[in-house]
């Protein structure tokens, strides 16, 4: 193949459709270290009175509570399926998200019941 030639295979594997449960720790562990950097900096702010403040704290926190409870998904063997609809969370989504509990359709359906 010439250096001017396009590239026609594929750049990187495919990836599989559910992440690992070593992957999944792996990617769950650092949402949950990033979130708790998150609730230090805003401890250390000293503004914790403040509305906004007050709203990014639940927020940081209600997160961290998914992400237990993803790591107990993982526990049990059900990490990557959709609560809503039992079929497997798209394993792109998993790595935005890897604390979500619900494919994109049955996400938007909780969204707009609530």
């Amino acid at each position: 193949m010439s250096l001017d030639a396009p590239r026609t295979e594929p750049r990187t594997e495919p990836r599989p459709e559910r992440l690992t449960a070593d992957e999944a720790r792996l990617r769950l562990g650092h949402a949950r270290t990033t979130r708790l950097i998150q609730l230090r900096a805003l401890d250390e702010s000293g503004q914790a009175d403040d509305q906004l403040m007050a709203a990014q704290l639940a927020a940081i926190e209600r997160v961290l509570k998914e992400i237990d409870e993803a790591f107990a998904r993982v526990e049990d063997g059900t990490y990557g399926a959709c609560l809503g609809c039992g079929k497997p969370v798209p394993g792109e989504r998993l790595e935005i998200l890897p604390y979500t509990r619900y494919c994109v359709a049955c996400q938007r359906r909780a969204a707009t019941a609530a």
